[in-house]
């Protein structure tokens, strides 16, 4: 039985490529990456929409080594495609060889997008893996050099295709061939293309030497804001918000919340000192419930001790400055 490791993002693009393969009776892996920029659920429902085996694995450690320093740069915020997608390639490349498969499928359309899909940017990618000769794109496989399997006849490349360009029909008429009628929409999934999240994240790589992942979690959630370059404090917007920073919180922050008034979750990563404090107090009254003008409680959770600080909320145009 032939067999190929499918490099799947749960796209439509990645749906169609390993359905396109498994009409040719091979046997199709799916291989779904994840890292605190991206995760694997759109895969894993694309994957059982297809009733197609799939493989999640996590490449955090590889994908931060690579973010900080990439070869080629980054795109219009602080992706990295083009080395994104070599070392995903790498991975599914070591899974091709621990699985006996014959060679790796991607989704990738030439010309669809103009930094990572170029017929130059596609060959580099696939040189720089080490697999160069074991990556197939089915979708535009017509326009591209025929890889090992197509020469050796494991899979017919007359029954592949040539799909260029941006546009979608060709995929939409595909799908519905395909009976394939849910699916994500293109756009989005990678938070290294979103400009607010970026410039939180190099803000963190700037001000923090020895980072954990969970830092990079805080950054999806709440107000952020930067007032040394010791300190950070991050406010809850809402609810949700707020029970998402209770769920990151470790014994070395502090933690502040409204003692009287309806307000938001209040964090200061790895603690502060006592004006530091008073500052995320004053913060935290800011977007409360408190009325204006007057003094609130605030309480403070440091190393499980708690203290009150009375505090006068901080006008929030005054604060504009902090944010990232």
């Amino acid at each position: 039985m032939i067999k190929a490791i499918a490099l799947f993002s749960g796209g439509l693009d990645s749906m169609l490529a390993a359905e396109l393969v498994r009409r040719q009776n091979i046997d199709v892996l799916g291989l779904a990456m994840e890292t605190p920029f991206f995760s694997a659920r759109k895969a894993e429902a694309a994957a059982r929409q297809l009733q197609m085996p799939l493989t999640v694995k996590d490449i955090t450690t590889d994908h931060l080594t690579m973010l900080q320093s990439p070869r080629y740069g980054y795109g219009k915020n602080l992706n990295p495609c083009i080395d994104c997608h070599t070392l995903m390639l790498k991975f599914a490349g070591r899974k091709m060889e621990m699985t006996g498969a014959d060679f790796i499928i991607t989704g990738e359309v030439l010309g669809q997008r103009p930094m990572s899909q170029g017929k130059q940017s596609l060959a580099v990618v696939a040189k720089n893996s080490g697999y160069s000769d074991y990556i197939l794109r089915p979708l535009s496989a017509q326009l591209l050099e025929p890889i090992k399997a197509e020469r050796e006849g494991k899979i017919d490349r007359s029954k592949l295709l040539a799909i260029q360009g941006r546009g979608r029909k060709p995929q939409i008429q595909l799908a519905s061939d395909f009976g394939i009628s849910n699916y994500a929409p293109p756009a989005g999934g990678c938070l290294l293309t979103d400009p607010m999240f970026t410039r939180r994240l190099r803000d963190l790589f700037y001000h923090t030497k020895n980072y954990e992942v969970r830092d990079i979690e805080l950054l999806k959630y709440g107000r952020h804001f930067r007032i040394s370059d010791a300190c950070k404090i991050i406010v809850g917007r809402n609810s949700s918000d707020n029970n998402a920073l209770q769920t990151l919180e470790e014994k070395h922050d502090a933690v502040l919340f409204m003692a009287d008034f309806p307000g938001p979750q209040v964090i200061v990563p790895y603690g502060g000192n006592a004006n530091e404090l008073s500052l995320a107090a004053a913060l935290c009254a800011s977007y409360s419930d408190a009325p204006d003008n007057t003094e609130a409680t605030v309480i403070c959770l440091t190393e499980n001790k708690s203290t009150m600080i009375t505090v006068r909320a901080i006008a929030k145009e005054n604060c504009k400055s902090w944010i990232i």
